[in-house]
């Protein structure tokens, strides 16, 4: 029979000890290996949203520049930009919802952006259509475009140096007061109307009408005065007024009060005029007709004719009568 050994049983019980303790060691290692990889997926999964919508912000903040640069174009040009307005407010709730980021979804929003992009799209190609529409040529329009660009950024230059001067206020104000006038000026008289092809003919009291320009006396019952408005795409679109003065040849205006003649301002002192006509400009190259019946015979000599209209002298032509 086996003696009893009290140290042997001892030595057991330890690596039996031994051996539940390395097992224990070895599961809390791997449920913190497991825990460290669900940590770091949780992170990655994080960082990778939080670029998604980074990125999603960016566009966009892109594509509300593009509508709003659209909007501007379309409506100067006489286009319907309803269209616009409505997607630009869409785009709006989207760009809260994004901030929310409440069940954000990158694959959403790149329909989203699928659909804005598209509307952008056929916006340029109707831009094109309006351009044409408006018959502005693209050279004219580029040209005329920078110099009111260039114009308005010096009067955006006078104006902040005016508000930023401290020296010498009061003389330095007055300065640039009158170079911020004298901008304002240039850029109203880019936008003013020029008259061209002005034409006199003189019609009989039989209604007969004839040109030339040169007329006899008693061949002339009435005038009538033809020109074409220029385009210019920096010219407000809307009624204007056009004052027409017939000067005989002692200088004095031809005019009756009693005929719907009367007076307007021209470089701040009073002028006669013949007749005025009130005309919608619209940027088409327009025609404008004048009829004027006097009433009694024309001088001998030559005739001025002057256009006027928004304060400025749009053209200028004349007739003789012998």
């Amino acid at each position: 029979m086996e003696e009893y050994n009290p140290n042997r049983q001892s030595e057991q019980k330890l690596k039996i000890a031994v051996a539940v303790l390395i097992i224990l060691v070895t599961a809390l290692g791997f449920l913190y290996f497991r825990e460290r990889q669900f940590n770091k997926r949780n992170e990655d999964l994080s960082n990778l949203q939080a670029k998604d919508l980074l990125v999603a912000s960016t566009k966009l903040d892109s594509i509300e520049k593009q509508l709003n640069t659209k909007i501007v174009e379309i409506k100067r040009l006489g286009g319907d930009v309803s269209e616009l307005i409505r997607a630009k407010q869409q785009l709006q709730k989207d760009k809260i919802a994004l901030q929310k980021s409440v069940g954000f979804s990158m694959k959403k929003y790149e329909l989203k952006f699928k659909k804005y992009l598209t509307l952008l799209g056929e916006k340029d190609n109707e831009l094109v259509s309006l351009r044409k529409e408006n018959g502005i040529l693209a050279a004219m329009n580029d040209s005329l475009s920078k110099e009111a660009q260039a114009l308005l950024e010096d009067i955006t230059f006078a104006q902040k140096a005016l508000n930023d001067s401290a020296i010498n206020y009061t003389i330095r104000q007055k300065e640039l007061s009158e170079r911020n006038r004298e901008l304002s000026e240039k850029v109203s008289q880019a936008a003013a109307l020029h008259a061209e092809s002005i034409n006199v003919y003189a019609i009989s009291v039989k209604g007969k009408e004839s040109d030339g320009g040169v007329y006899k006396s008693k061949k002339v019952d009435k005038v009538r005065i033809t020109f074409y408005l220029q385009e210019n795409p920096l010219t407000t679109r809307e009624a204007k007024v056009i004052f027409l003065r017939i000067i005989d040849p002692s200088g004095q205006s031809i005019a009756d009060m009693s005929t719907g003649s009367g007076s307007f301002t021209y470089k701040n002192k009073d002028v006669t005029y013949t007749a005025k006509q009130r005309i919608v400009y619209d940027n088409s190259h327009q025609s404008v007709e004048f009829v004027y019946s006097r009433g009694q015979a024309y001088k001998d000599g030559k005739h001025i004719i002057e256009l006027y209209a928004e304060g400025y002298k749009i053209g200028e032509g004349f007739f003789e009568v012998k």
